[in-house]
């Protein structure tokens, strides 16, 4: 419907601003040249005659109005006809707000202003243009700067400008836009949906495209006409003609004094670009490279610190038989730090297997160097056959020897899959928890000492050990601060919702592991976050008997000390309270004869013995098969007893040969009321 010579036309809207619905009359239909079943209701459903450029600005016009309290607004714009020529249109909008000032409808009206500014001066058309115009520039440059400031990826930054909105900021119907790689242009935008070109997925530089053509000269290139594309661009326009492109504007993304990519807008209703506008193209195009540029700069970093922080980390788990193990970790959401979390599983002899999870402090590539070193010589600690109290205390001093000011946290367990016995070490971390076979989760309690690196440098490596039977089908959950820590939140706080989480999950370990992890993953973070879950298996598994071993070195006084701690933990978490003095000492005079007596080291292995009376075993294996004699000591004499008190306190005590060298044990009835292994 063509209404220039129509009378002058006054349509009436009310616009819900909770639903986004706009009801129009009749005559406003007529106004904006729609037919009522083109019309949905929904503002949007006008985009057909309200050319993109008009539009942003009108939505600009009426969001200051809500946002600055105003009460009325008034604006001219331009509706394109069904004829395809524009005339101008005026409304009127009075906002209707609530008690507490928050706008809630707008009504008002929308006439035809054709005749209103065709009949006045020329200047008054003009006034309203330029208006139009510096109003479209100022959106173009903040609109399009506002939302790539929050581009953090390339990814980012295609999505602001593939955006309907993103195409509205920049005044065109169409976009494409292309990144160089390799001598090539690689197209990695274009919209809207409908608007790529077959075969310009990727280019080459020296080929006949204006986006190649900007490349290799650098400069913007100005499409003033249908005809001047046509002309300039032969492989090109026939397949755009569909798109009814008036003009075009080219851009070289230039950063650092290189092309990496170029920028194509196309337009639908307008001719030639005057100098303001080329300026502001060029602003842009500046704009928009910075942007890439930063955000490629981002992705590379990210991927070199992500690569360099996988290369850390373990690259499979092993298989560990009588256990089921599931391991995570997360990267920070948020910025292209690397963080010094890590987990380990290092498989032990005799059916043990050793499970680590740290963090070192710091967020950078000299953490995740540290965190690297750190879980080498851990692993290199725990399978040299050192406690978990020794294994700490040596990693502390290693770490407090490197040349760093980095202090790490780590919790190390030691598990003994035969028996279900976990001995726990913890330097500063959190607690683990326990997943039981009903569901349920807990924390547990583990004596801890300083993180390691700090208690060397202190002198505290004197690291308690605490001591757990692990029934068939109970779990293990140990993981990093990042899993539980969220800002201004309680840490206590954060381990209770996990056990939560924990208790409901799923009962399959890799699908508890990503659900546990899910809670990192929504909502995101500058913290990396490390898990490492190990269940017993409950078919085939043996009664809980308890089983702990211990090295001693002949030169290492802090391992026979580590050895005699393990046997006081042991002899009181098994309920054998009341025998501990007896066996402690029976214990330390087996192991002292073995130093003694022998030229190498000795292995001590208690264990608990199920049978008719419930009994506590020492063994003490040494590489010499002299067998032992029991001496008389004299009234002065200040040895030759450790025999004799071995057979006073002991039950039963025997000497087995073991290849080269023997096994002297001994063992203990202890009561079965006072605890079970």
């Amino acid at each position: 419907m063509e209404l220039y010579g129509a009378a002058l036309r006054m349509g009436c809207f009310d616009w819900d601003l909770d639903t986004g619905l706009m009801r129009m009359d009749a005559t406003a239909h007529e106004v904006f040249d729609v037919r009522p079943d083109e019309y949905d209701g929904r503002p949007d459903s006008l985009a057909a005659r309200v050319p993109t450029a008009e539009a942003h600005r009108l939505d600009q016009i009426v969001s200051h109005a809500l946002k600055d309290g105003s009460a009325t607004y008034g604006a001219y714009f331009r509706v394109r006809c069904r004829s395809g020529t524009l005339r101008w249109t005026h409304t009127n909008g009075c906002i209707r707000r609530d008690a507490t000032g928050r706008p809630r409808r707008i009504v008002g009206i929308v006439r035809d202003a054709t005749r209103e500014l065709g009949d006045s001066p020329p200047a008054v058309r003009e006034r309203v243009d330029e208006e139009a115009e510096r109003r479209r520039r100022t959106s173009i440059v903040q609109g399009t700067t506002a939302a790539l400031a929050h581009a953090r990826t390339v990814q980012d930054v295609i999505d602001v400008l593939k955006d309907t909105h993103g195409l509205a900021h920049l005044g065109a119907s169409n976009l494409v836009m292309g990144l160089v790689e390799a001598g090539r242009i690689r197209l990695v935008a274009e919209g809207p949906v409908g608007s790529f070109v077959p075969g310009t997925r990727v280019t080459r530089i020296d080929e006949e495209y204006p986006m190649s053509e900007v490349v290799r000269t650098l400069a913007p290139r100005y499409i003033e006409s249908a005809e001047d594309f046509a002309d300039s661009y032969p492989l090109l326009w026939p397949h755009i003609t569909d798109l009814g492109i008036t003009s075009a504007a080219y851009l070289p993304l230039i950063a650092q004094a290189r092309p990496i990519g170029a920028l194509g807008l196309l337009y639908q209703d307008k001719t030639g670009f005057t100098v303001e506008e080329r300026n502001v193209l060029v602003a842009l195009g500046s704009s928009i490279a910075q942007s890439l540029q930063r955000a490629m700069f981002y992705e590379q970093e990210k991927d070199l610190a992500q690569g360099l922080q996988q290369a850390m980390l373990p690259r499979t788990i092993p298989g560990v038989p009588g256990a089921e193990i599931a391991v995570r970790y997360r990267s920070a959401a948020l910025g292209r730090d690397i963080g010094g979390d890590w987990y380990d599983v290092i498989p032990l002899p005799g059916g043990r297997v050793g499970a680590v999870i740290g963090d070192v402090q710091g967020h950078d590539t000299h953490a995740a160097a540290v965190m690297g070193q750190l879980r080498i010589v851990l692993r290199a600690y725990a399978t040299e056959g050192h406690t978990p109290a020794a294994v700490m205390a040596r990693a502390s001093v290693f770490l407090h020897e490197l040349d760093t000011e980095r202090f790490a946290t780590c919790l190390y367990a030691e598990a003994d899959l035969a028996t279900g016995v976990v001995q726990f070490v913890r330097a500063g971390h959190l607690d683990p928890l326990l997943k039981l076979t009903d569901g349920s989760c807990r924390r547990v309690p583990v004596d801890g000492g300083l993180p390691l690196g700090l208690s060397a440098e202190f002198g505290r490596l004197a690291y308690p050990v605490t001591s757990l039977e692990l029934e068939p089908g109970q779990t293990l959950l140990l993981c990093t601060d990042g899993l539980v820590e969220v800002p201004g939140a309680d840490l206590d706080d954060g381990m209770r919702a996990l056990s939560e989480l924990a208790a409901s999950g799923p009962r399959d370990l890799s699908k508890l592991a990503d659900r546990l992890c899910g809670i990192v993953d929504g909502r995101g973070g500058d913290d990396d976050a490390a898990l490492l879950l190990l269940r017993r298996r409950m078919t085939d598994a043996p009664r809980p008997g308890g089983r702990l071993q211990q090295h001693v070195a002949p030169s290492d006084p802090e391992a026979l000390a580590e050895a005699r701690h393990m046997i006081r933990a042991a002899v009181r978490a098994w309920g054998a309270g009341e025998r501990a003095d007896e066996i402690e000492l029976v214990a330390d005079e087996m192991i002292t004869n073995a130093l003694m007596h022998t030229d190498g080291s000795a292995i001590v292995t208690l264990r608990v013995l199920s049978g008719p009376d419930r009994r506590l075993r020492v063994d003490v294996e040494d590489s010499s098969s002299a067998l032992p004699c029991r001496r008389e000591a004299g009234e002065d004499g200040v040895s030759g007893r450790g025999l004799l008190l071995v057979d006073r306190l002991a039950d039963v005590w025997g000497v087995d040969a073991r290849g080269g060298g023997k096994c002297v044990w001994c063992e203990f009835i202890v009561s079965a009321s006072n605890g079970r292994a």
